[in-house]
């Protein structure tokens, strides 16, 4: 028997969604068929403290007496690299990519330039800021820029959380502060006006080296401006496959799988993209995409005809292979 140890919980804006992830994660391996697999709960909290069964243990100790390591922490604290060495130190083999992919793909700025140079994506265009002696003068020039509205993100986190659209210099000063509490570095992105879509990748599956789900088209709640934490969790509407044409399908797809390559992921990632009539436009990438029942990556999974433990067995396969 396999014990697979479920990663959840952790720091920053992010533990909800992965509490989500692991919760699900947890009753899928308890319900895959046989006896090959147990799962086993490892809880993080806020203040970066693991948990078995309640108890407050080093990760070390918590790692003791696992064969494999499903990793469904998401953000920072997830996919900035740091938990991928704790795990390669402790010597156990984990889901997801490594470090240094997992955090190039979490820097959206990164990300952008390496599939840009590597794969010839575009992107909207957008600068990085940072906290500087001069924020004033800093964020009027960048505002200045672009043509407003302007996007303002995190430059390291997911899940949308801390960005925000807007449409006047006072507003943009304001996410900027937002954004700031989430990250020392932020994005400032050209708006484009087009349909989200976001479409997932799993390595080694259906004889594929790199397999591309059907991509889904996500649409805001009406009265959401924009794509931020609270509409994505709030009620944003995710159609698989989307109402895209066969050819937007196509590149949604293939820029999905050159993205995956580009950044060097593993195992499984997701893609986000701007569809427009010029072009599709890369936006950010996913090494550790959410796993819940309403989530953009499982509800492409059942689109594809691919169910959850399916999906589960195949990741915890992967990772032991790569030990």
């Amino acid at each position: 028997m396999i014990t697979v140890a479920v990663l959840r919980g952790g720091t920053g804006g992010e533990h909800e969604v992965s509490l989500d992830t692991g919760a699900h994660v947890l009753k899928t391996i308890a319900a895959l068929a046989g006896d090959a697999f147990r799962p086993f709960d490892i809880f993080i909290d806020k203040r970066g403290v693991w948990h078995v069964r309640g108890v407050p243990v080093s990760p070390e100790r918590a790692l003791a007496n696992a064969d494999v390591v499903f990793n469904a922490l998401h953000g920072a604290y997830g996919e900035g690299g740091d938990i991928q060495r704790t795990l390669e130190r402790a010597g156990v083999p984990y889901t997801g990519s490594g470090a240094y992919a997992s955090a190039a793909a979490l820097n959206k700025r990164l990300a952008k330039d390496i599939v840009g140079k590597a794969a010839g994506m575009r992107s909207p265009r957008s600068l990085v800021l940072r906290v500087s002696s001069d924020m004033e003068h800093d964020a009027l020039a960048a505002f200045r820029t672009f043509s407003p509205p302007v996007m303002v993100k995190p430059i390291s986190s997911g899940s949308s959380i801390g960005a925000g659209l807007a449409k006047t210099f006072p507003e943009f000063r304001e996410k900027l502060m937002e954004a700031f509490s989430e990250a020392r570095e932020v994005l400032a992105e050209e708006y484009l006006i087009g349909r989200e879509a976001t479409a997932g990748v799993i390595d080694g599956f259906r004889g594929h080296a790199h397999y591309a789900l059907l991509p889904a088209e996500i649409a805001k709640p009406s009265m959401f401006s924009v794509f931020d934490y609270a509409a994505k969790r709030d009620g944003s509407r995710v159609e698989v496959p989307g109402k895209f044409t066969k050819e937007e399908q196509h590149e949604i797809e293939r820029l999905a799988l050159l993205a995956h390559d580009a950044l060097g992921l593993r195992h499984y990632s997701r893609s986000d993209f701007i569809v427009t009539p010029r072009c599709v436009y890369f936006l950010e990438a996913n090494a550790l995409p959410p796993l819940s029942p309403n989530s953009a990556f499982s509800r492409s999974l059942s689109a594809t005809g691919i169910s959850e433990g399916e999906l589960v067995g195949h990741l915890v396969a992967l990772a032991r292979s790569h030990a």
